[in-house]
């Protein structure tokens, strides 16, 4: 396990800091009325990026002055790796950069994140393992609760990428058609079982145009987000017959703002669980390629307290995202830079563990309980963050937090 690497900025090296040098997060942020800037975090503060190159700090071909990160993704691994390389130098404790670079921190307080890059297409998947066992389990018996192909193929769907938002953005309650099991027929309104998706989302950084093997598609994705994907269940049950998901997902998906490069999760590789059923060899994997990130989700009515609702973690995936990712460019898929692949709802073993409300409360059925009440599903004023950090020796790895809030219908 890395240790944590010591920086001139003092917060960077708190144990309980989300941005230490060994993180070095990608994000994007505004202050009053300026258009987005890249920048990192370091410690409790933004390092702007775009002020960098334009002073010949750091020279990437202007890519960093994009106010996104699709172009500096476009240059591929190896500078990637020498941005990293880069800041870590000059960051490091004991480098003569100070008068340098201060001018060009700005405490995180003061600003605000933005999209971290321009979301190119948008797939989320069903993988993880209790996630669909759970699901399955309520609506078809613990018998035949996984389909008969969930063993051997990552499912997913394609969602829209227009409805990604950055952290802080709140959500609309949708409205659609709905259909419950004692209506004659469907009617139109708002969604009364509205719910959250804890869920990672992977960043592809580089484009293809054939199939890529699993360690191919490794190498492609440069990081990694935290993602909510809302979903509108009652909406979900009457159109997902045959095609699956389509409304129902359609209102918004939250991600952090800060991409988590692979690189600085490199150290917390863990393996995929044990498989029941061998893969076919284009989806089998040559090393670890998840990883170990401890995540959680905060529930807060309005005007109330928070309540953690549930603790799990990555590892719990069935498939990894590279695994996704391989199996989307199967048919020959091309797959573009900016491309967000959702990797399904994260689940562990344990009732605590359920990485959504449809499973926490089993169907509703089950309401859990939160500070001055209960909950099945949404309310309108409730506001859900998502966290997430690996852990290091003496160090974080940290994704900040994915916030959103839910407002009631948006009239029209």
């Amino acid at each position: 396990m890395t240790d944590l690497i010591p920086s001139w900025v003092s917060y960077a090296n708190d144990p309980q800091c989300d941005f230490p040098l060994n993180n070095l997060p990608c994000g994007a942020f505004v202050q009053a009325d300026s258009t987005s800037r890249c920048c990192t975090a370091i410690g409790d503060q933004v390092l702007d990026l775009h002020a960098l190159e334009e002073r010949g700090i750091i020279t990437f071909g202007g890519t960093l002055r994009t106010g996104a990160w699709n172009a500096f993704m476009a240059l591929g691994q190896s500078e990637w790796l020498r941005l990293r390389h880069q800041l870590m130098s000059m960051l490091r404790e004991g480098a003569d950069t100070g008068d340098q670079l201060s001018p060009h921190l700005v405490p995180l307080e003061n600003v605000r994140m933005t999209m971290p890059f321009e979301v190119a297409e948008y797939t989320d998947f069903y993988a993880g393992r209790h996630h669909a066992t759970n699901v399955g389990t309520m609506f078809r018996g613990a018998e035949n609760a996984l389909p008969s192909n969930w063993l051997h193929i990552p499912i997913g769907y394609n969602g829209r990428a227009s409805s990604v938002v950055v952290s802080g953005t709140p959500v609309h309650r949708p409205m659609g058609q709905l259909k419950g099991p004692q209506d004659e027929v469907p009617h139109f309104g708002p969604a009364q079982r509205f719910d959250m998706e804890l869920e990672m989302g992977a960043v592809v950084g580089q484009a293809s145009s054939g199939r890529l093997s699993v360690d191919q598609a490794f190498k492609n994705i440069f990081g990694y987000v935290l993602l909510n994907d809302w979903s509108a269940r009652d909406i979900q049950g009457w159109e997902y017959q045959p095609l699956g998901p389509f409304q129902s997902k359609a209102s918004a998906t939250s991600i952090s703002p800060w991409i988590i490069t692979t690189s600085a999760l490199e150290p917390f590789r863990v393996p995929a669980p044990e498989r029941e059923v061998p893969l076919l060899p284009y989806l089998r994997e040559s090393g670890p390629m998840l990883y170990d990130i401890a995540l959680e989700v905060g529930l807060t009515p309005q005007d109330g307290r928070e309540t953690v609702i549930t603790r799990t973690n990555y590892r719990e995936m069935y498939y990894s995202s590279a695994q996704q990712l391989a199996h989307h460019t199967s048919s020959g898929c091309p797959m573009r830079i900016g491309d967000l692949l959702g990797s399904g709802t994260i689940s562990g073993a344990g009732k605590n563990e359920r990485g959504s409300l449809l499973e926490l409360s089993w169907g509703g059925n089950e309401p859990i309980a939160i500070e001055g009440g209960a909950r099945a599903f949404l309310q309108d004023g409730d506001t859900l963050v998502l966290r997430g950090h690996a852990q290091g020796r003496g160090f974080r790895i940290g994704f900040g937090a994915c916030v959103g809030q839910v407002l009631p219908v948006q009239q029209d």
